[in-house]
């Protein structure tokens, strides 16, 4: 059994808040959804994160969404703003009009991503005439405009990569076709990441990898997500989460201490940026960037919903 030091200072009491925050949204589907995602934007702006993303949906199902969300990020916030970018069901001419009507929103950073097949179940293929994977997106992307881009990593392994090894390769590929940052897919446990890094750097990869976190809100649909991402939930947060179905504030405290736990171990493992998953609610990540130091910035614009 281990013996934990009782008069061991907290384990939050010594963030400096030295670190930079990133958010990442989807774009709402509904004006009751609108108005919950500008109130997250409005909630976490005054942390002065250095961008927030908007995601894209299966098949470009989102694109008009997104856009006009990035669009409205970038008009109206001071927030750099990134937009999601995928191959999916388009070809390059497409794509890259996608991208030249960020360039023209004012929108400098593009997250580039393969992205899913449209339909659940389906093996992934290229679309004719279309980008073949995201290090061909990364390529074309530096052809049109000097963007920002930044790149999925997965520190469990891509579903469809047949080893960690062709997975990291895969990695290579996006950051020396000329991608700025690598963001993880979520997962549950430090050494996760660690053990990725590590691999990461072994491989001759030494641009920023940052640890995309995931508060778990509801942790049957965090199941759902992980198996479909190949992301392990260990018994034990089955275990803390079971009972709170009927309770929401008390999962909320539950899911904000262990995500809180496991910035804090990464912090102590030298990560200096991280990378929420807001799913359009702010509470949990403005909780949890609290208890990593972070405070609102002096001047740091608050944005009018």
């Amino acid at each position: 059994m281990t013996i934990l030091d009782p008069l061991a200072a907290p384990l939050f009491a010594d963030v400096a808040g030295d670190i930079d925050v990133s958010f990442e949204f989807f774009p709402p589907k509904t004006e009751k959804m609108e108005e919950t995602l500008w109130e997250s934007i409005e909630t976490l702006s005054p942390l002065g994160p250095r961008f927030v993303s908007v995601t894209y949906g299966a098949g470009g199902s989102t694109r008009e969404r997104t856009h006009n969300t990035v669009a409205r990020i970038a008009r109206e916030t001071g927030i750099p703003a990134a937009a999601h970018l995928t191959c999916v069901e388009a070809t390059k001419e497409e794509i890259d009009q996608v991208a030249q009507e960020y360039w023209e929103a004012g929108v400098r950073h593009i997250v580039a991503l393969r992205g899913d097949p449209p339909r659940a179940g389906e093996k992934y293929s290229t679309h004719p005439g279309g980008y073949e994977n995201a290090a061909d997106l990364v390529a074309g992307l530096r052809k049109l405009h000097p963007f920002e881009i930044s790149v999925a990593a997965y520190p469990e392994c891509h579903p469809d990569s047949p080893n960690p090894s062709a997975d990291i390769e895969n990695l290579k590929r996006k950051m020396d076709a000329g991608a700025t940052r690598a963001i993880t897919q979520f997962f549950f446990e430090p050494e996760t990441f660690f053990r990725f890094r590590d691999d990461a750097a072994k491989a001759g990869i030494d641009a920023e990898i940052v640890p995309g976190i995931m508060p778990v809100m509801n942790f049957a649909s965090v199941q759902r997500m992980s198996a479909m991402c190949g992301t392990d939930v260990p018994a034990w947060m089955g275990r803390l989460f079971e009972g709170l179905d009927a309770h929401p504030a008390a999962r909320q405290l539950v899911a904000a201490t262990l995500a809180a736990e496991l910035s804090r171990k990464l912090y102590a493992g030298g990560v200096r940026q991280f990378h929420f998953y807001t799913l359009n609610r702010a509470e949990l990540s403005y909780a949890i960037c609290h208890l990593l130091g972070v405070r609102p910035k002096v001047g740091a614009e608050v944005v009018a919903a």
